[in-house]
């Protein structure tokens, strides 16, 4: 299998709708009265979810990229306090930040001098580029399923 191939699959698993349902998608027709809905026995908001997501991958793409890394702390540092709220304001803020960083790591998959499979020289435990992506694709498939099927336990998907 090519390189080219391989960073072209690495770019679809990220971006493109595959064998589950995009952000877009997941978020499509979204009433603004539930971006604070907790859902039934769950401990965080419709918001509060998406917002993981960008913290989350926001995280991966800065230990790919940035020497000066700083671990975050699990889990306080990749959620947003269980009282805090958002607005269509801050809910498009979200999108769009989650959208700019995962653009930022396709750019890092599609440049041809990115080594995806040699450890990440600040990193610890031989980690490398190709692992965290597979992280990134993994855990926002992961989630935005999650939210897709907790939309259908509030009730809120307009079709």
């Amino acid at each position: 299998m090519s390189e080219t191939h391989i960073r072209s699959q690495l770019v679809n698993m990220l971006s493109k709708q595959q064998a589950h349902m995009s952000i877009d998608d997941a978020v499509k027709n979204f009433p603004a009265k539930d971006f604070n809905t907790r859902p039934p026995n769950v401990e965080y908001t419709f918001w509060h979810l998406l917002e993981h997501l960008r913290i989350t991958q926001l995280d991966i793409l800065d230990y790919c990229r940035n020497p000066n890394y700083k671990e975050l702390e699990w889990p306080n540092d990749y959620w947003p306090a269980k009282d805090a709220t958002t607005d269509a304001a801050g809910w498009n803020k979200t999108l769009s930040q989650f959208h700019a960083d995962l653009d930022e790591l396709v750019a890092i998959v599609e440049d041809p001098s990115t080594n995806l499979y040699s450890p990440i020289a600040h990193g610890s435990g031989g980690h490398t580029i190709f692992r965290e992506l597979l992280i990134v694709a993994d855990h926002n498939a992961y989630h935005i399923g999650e939210f897709g099927i907790l939309r259908q336990v509030v009730n809120n998907w307009q079709r």
